[in-house]
């Protein structure tokens, strides 16, 4: 039988959807699924909104990763957008580089991609590539969302946000419960207040 489908849209600024990329990487070694990347633009999302200065001077910055990510999905293929995901993140979570032109670079240099991609963070040539994919997970969960969002088959949810990573079976029984939820018809919203901040281990 065919792998599961799962299909995932993060922005790299965001810990939480960094927390969930590494918790699906966990539920594809317990789970017979094959997840695929995709892109939603937290810049995108907040056009418009009345934001404080310190976040809109962070949407700004934000161009820069999700325009990179676009520019080398389009000219290498939709395989790159994992890799580069994960130098990205890897520089901004873990290593909590603020720099984002300096984290981009160094991550098209160590996943083997054309330096002069750097060069589509000054432009809107890939904007309508990003805005569909971004549209694409706001058609499935409606727009008073963030990133992640997750579909699996027909169903798709925002989240899980959580904090740390379950791991193995853990991971398993999170991803089950999550499309279970998620799948029921008329269920909108499960939710309590954060008690702890991304823990990356």
């Amino acid at each position: 039988m065919p792998k599961q489908s799962v299909e995932m849209w993060f922005d790299p600024l965001c810990p939480w959807a960094w927390l969930t990329s590494r918790w699906l990487m966990e539920v594809e070694q317990v789970r017979d699924v094959e997840v695929t990347w995709s892109q939603m633009s937290l810049s995108v999302l907040n056009e418009g909104r009345d934001l404080d200065e310190d976040y809109l001077d962070l949407m700004a910055r934000g161009w820069t990763p999700v325009r990179v990510i676009a520019a080398a999905r389009r000219a290498h293929g939709d395989e790159v957008t994992k890799p580069l995901y994960d130098a990205i993140g890897t520089r901004i979570h873990l290593q909590e580089q603020r720099d984002f032109r300096t984290v981009v670079s160094e991550a098209l240099a160590e996943v083997g991609l054309p330096a002069e991609l750097i060069d589509a963070a000054d432009g809107e040539e890939h904007d309508e590539f990003l805005r569909e994919s971004h549209q694409r997970a706001i058609d499935l969960v409606g727009d008073d969302v963030g990133t992640p969002v997750i579909s699996v088959g027909e169903v798709a949810f925002f989240g899980p946000v959580v904090s740390p990573v379950p791991k193995g079976e853990d991971a398993g029984r999170l991803f089950d419960g999550c499309v279970l939820v998620a799948g029921t018809d008329g269920f909108f919203e499960l939710k309590r207040t954060r008690t702890r901040d991304p823990i990356f281990d």
